[in-house]
């Protein structure tokens, strides 16, 4: 089994008609995955390689019967993007565009959760997920992959990672689901959703999260952890050496004096019985031993 997606799962992109959108589509569409249209209001008709561009996501649902979407249109637009795909009824929408207002994240958050709450958004500004062998939606190199389980991975980080994919595929061992959350402010998806669905999915016995400075995600999930979780967890926090007050990349990875820090992540993850590795190839691992004793 797997978490989110799988062979079945119908795709479509919206911005399938730009340079990225394009590529992403074809190459998703290669490995598998079922895309089946793509939305350009002002090339609606067209196709690209044989994908049919339809002029809303509604019509692409109508069409198509999709039940999920990647957002890979400009910042300016995702807000809007996203909110049309919440109201053409897809189960899940994985924005992977970056440099979207924070302000306009909290808004469409805000109003997916309340007026769409059957629709879950992934990111925006992560890789996407992966169900190895089956299903990819965004940017993740799923080549490395190796499918089968038993390991689930969950990450703020796009490439931890595809590092994380790498290193277990070389050490023989098999991925379900690969979900990259974004590292922004707002994720439309937490570590928190992502562990208690990989602790319902029957083959998924171990889980990797790659966590980084800035907010209590990490900390929450912890506490999570901690209360619901029977699964193994191996973790690794990036940013150890990040200055407090330094925005490292992602907008979410800011440290605010004491909170946020590396450290204060990695203590409450190993409170709570995480195996806690001190730098990502450790991290493979901590779960190669792990995997092991399963």
């Amino acid at each position: 089994m797997s978490i989110l997606v799988n062979a079945d799962t119908k795709v479509i992109v919206q911005g399938i008609t730009g340079g990225q959108g394009r590529f992403y589509a074809l190459r998703n569409r290669a490995y598998g995955t079922l895309v089946v249209g793509g939305v350009s209001p002002k090339k609606a008709g067209t196709d690209v390689e044989g994908i049919p561009v339809f002029g809303s996501v509604a019509d692409a649902v109508r069409e198509t019967g999709a039940t999920a979407t990647m957002v890979i249109v400009p910042a300016a637009g995702a807000a809007s993007a996203v909110l049309e795909a919440a109201e053409a009824g897809l189960e899940l929408i994985v924005a992977v565009t970056e440099g979207i207002p924070v302000h306009d994240e909290a808004r469409f958050y805000n109003q997916v959760q309340r007026d769409f709450p059957s629709s879950r958004i992934l990111g925006p500004n992560c890789p996407g997920l992966l169900t190895v062998g089956e299903c990819n939606i965004g940017f993740i190199p799923a080549e490395v992959a190796r499918p089968g389980g038993p390991v689930g991975i969950v990450s703020r980080s796009g490439t931890l990672t595809y590092q994380a994919l790498s290193d277990l595929g070389q050490k023989g061992i098999g991925v379900t689901t690969c979900v990259g959350i974004g590292g922004d402010p707002v994720p439309g998806t937490s570590f928190i959703d992502c562990l208690s669905l990989f602790e319902a999915d029957p083959d998924t016995k171990a889980v990797i999260m790659f966590g980084e400075i800035g907010g209590s995600a990490e900390e929450e999930a912890a506490d999570f952890i901690r209360a619901k979780m029977s699964k193994p967890v191996v973790s690794y926090i990036a940013g150890v050496t990040a200055p407090p007050g330094k925005k490292m990349g992602h907008a979410g990875a800011i440290v605010s004096g004491s909170k946020g820090t590396a450290q204060a992540k990695m203590e409450a993850l190993e409170a709570a019985g995480v195996r806690v590795a001190t730098n990502p190839t450790a991290a493979g691992e901590l779960m190669a031993e792990v995997v092991r004793g399963l």
